[in-house]
């Protein structure tokens, strides 16, 4: 199985829908625990990163390469 691609302000989809009603989340933290912040109520939450690995399904829309 092929390692998931995703870097800094990334927008990923989950695979649980957040409370809120959206499961499309930004990374705006990496390193061993990953900081993602929902795109529907600006609420962040950090995950260990095996955990984020885990749960991620897929990426939606890629950060503009700077």
């Amino acid at each position: 199985m092929e390692k998931k691609q995703f870097q800094l302000n990334d927008i990923v989809e989950m695979k649980k829908q957040h409370p809120c009603g959206t499961n499309a989340w930004k990374i705006i933290r990496m390193g061993a625990d990953i900081r993602i912040k929902c795109e529907g109520c600006q609420h962040s939450v950090m995950i260990p990163r095996k955990e984020f690995e885990k749960k991620m399904k897929r990426l939606v829309m890629q950060a503009d390469a700077e």
